[in-house]
Parts: structure tokens; sequence; C-alpha cells
């Protein structure tokens, strides 16, 4: 069976209330033969908001899944495509934020659960606190607006009680709420950060239709036993040796592909396609 066969002609509902469909939808109705639609007042901002007012259940997957579980309740379907993000420092470079983006698609039917994945260090994830409007446009400039939103959030009492301002795209909005916000912060002081909703953010909508293509990557990738869709990489073993001492370094020699549902393993040596690792890897020859 093709894994077409499996979605073909369904329904798929995206849980979504900040217009993630428009670039999830094309590429799965295109690939995978489907018809989305996206629920009808749906809140996703009860799974959690990135202006932190509220907080996220759990990890990044779990609150997508959330996501997927509650769309399937409002609408009846059995097929749901729910994704999220996560900004953080970079692991490896200093001084930099990276986005992740994962997109999950539940299928009750087949008993299915796949997750597309984008990382990317391609964000403007970014915050500045303010004391004048000059420094608020220098900030502004600096996020890409209005092109990309902004939130401003800032005390209004000693008790620390704080207001969010959100949505803010336009000159129009961008005066009138950080013009408010400066006159009613208790220490004079605000904060701004770029508006990291999708439906505000084009940088990161990018990233997640990059995700959506990982995720019918992974779907296209089928079981050799059992033709189940998501036969993915589960784990990934270091010890690529020098191209020069042959001492293995933390670099992938082998990653193990495994089916969620019959549990068939495969191992693939060499997946970046070099046997060797280049001598200023190695903490031999390079300590």
């Amino acid at each position: 069976m093709k894994y077409q066969e499996l979605f073909s002609d369904r329904v798929a509902v995206i849980a979504t209330m900040h217009h993630k469909e428009k670039v999830i939808a094309p590429l799965l109705e295109q690939e995978l033969g489907i018809r989305a639609i996206v629920p009808q007042e749906f809140n996703t901002d009860i799974f959690g908001t990135f202006t932190r007012d509220i907080k996220r259940p759990g990890t990044q997957i779990a609150a997508a899944k959330l996501k997927a579980q509650k769309a399937l309740e409002l609408t009846g379907e059995n097929l749901a495509i729910a994704s999220e993000g996560s900004f953080n420092p970079h692991p490896i470079v200093p001084y930099i934020y990276a986005n992740l983006e994962i997109v999950v698609l539940l299928d009750k039917v087949n008993n299915l659960e796949i997750i597309g994945e984008e990382f990317s260090t391609d964000t403007n994830f970014n915050h500045q606190v303010v004391k004048s409007v000059a420094e608020a446009y220098e900030f502004a400039h600096k996020i890409g607006f209005p092109k990309h939103g902004i939130c401003v959030w800032f005390e209004v009492s000693e008790n620390c009680r704080s207001e969010v301002i959100k949505g803010i795209n336009t000159e129009e909005k961008f005066l009138d709420a950080v013009n408010f916000a400066l006159e009613n912060a208790h220490n004079n002081k605000i904060n701004l950060e770029t508006d990291m909703r999708a439906i505000y953010n084009p940088t990161r909508m990018k990233n997640i239709e990059k995700a959506t293509r990982n995720l019918l990557h992974k779907i296209n990738s089928c079981c050799p036993k059992c033709q189940t869709p998501g036969f993915e990489v589960t784990e990934r073993i270091p010890g690529l040796p020098c191209e020069v001492c042959h001492t293995p370094t933390t670099l992938i020699h082998t990653v193990i592909y495994q089916c969620k549902k019959c549990g068939f393993r495969q191992e693939q040596l060499f997946p970046n396609g070099q046997k060797f690792a280049n001598p200023a890897q190695c903490m031999y020859c390079n300590p």
C-alpha cells in the first residue's frame, strides 16, 4: 500500500488560530490529497503564549499534541495537524537564538504519530528595554517592523502587575502603544519584544513551512517491513573516525531507523556521506 492511500480524500483538521494553514494546508493537500479545515473559534492560546501570560503545558511536543487532540474533539474528525515553536539560545553558537518548529500529525484511524522538525537560526526573536520613543523605533527597525509585529509589556505598579499589548503591526498602533506604556509604566521603562505568533511573523512562518516539508519527508519514508509511514531516525551514534589517526570523534558514524508500529530497525552507516572526519574535529589531532 502506498502512503498516499492512507490519507487521500480525508479531512485533516489544522489546529491553529494564527493562520498557519496558509503554509501547511497547500503542501499537505498537494502531497497527500487531503482536504484541510481549520476549527472555528479555536483558542490555541490556552496551550501557552510567547508573552508568558499563559504557561505552556509540558514540553513543546506535548503542547502540539494537545492542540491536535483538542481539535479532533471539537470537530469529530480523526486526522489532525498542529504545530508549536520555541526560541532558545543556540546550543553551540554563542550570542544567537535559534527557532525550533515542530509539526505533528495525529492519525487516529491508522494509529500514527509523525513529527516534522525545522531547527533554524533564521529568526528575529529579540527583546529590549527602552525609555523613549526614539529607542523604541531603533528596536522596531532592528526586528523588521511593520512586516513583523511587536509586543509591548510594562509594569503598572510596584507589586509587578504587568500589562501586555500584542499584535502591533502599524505605525499608528506602535506609537499609541509605546506612548501609553511610557506614560503608565511605574518605573519609566517598557519592554519591547518581537511578536512571535506566526500571523505576525513571516520569518517564523517560513520555518513552519520547512517543518511541514520535513513532516512530508518522514511520511514518505515507509518501513521496509510493514510499509507504515514515519520510518525515521530514532538514534544517532557518534564515532566517525579521524581521517589521519582514525581516532573516533564526536561526529555521527551511524544512525538507526525504527518503525513505530512494528519495531523493525535498520542501521545506516555514514549518514552524512563521509567516512572520515576532518582532523580539525579530532580531539587527538586538534586537542
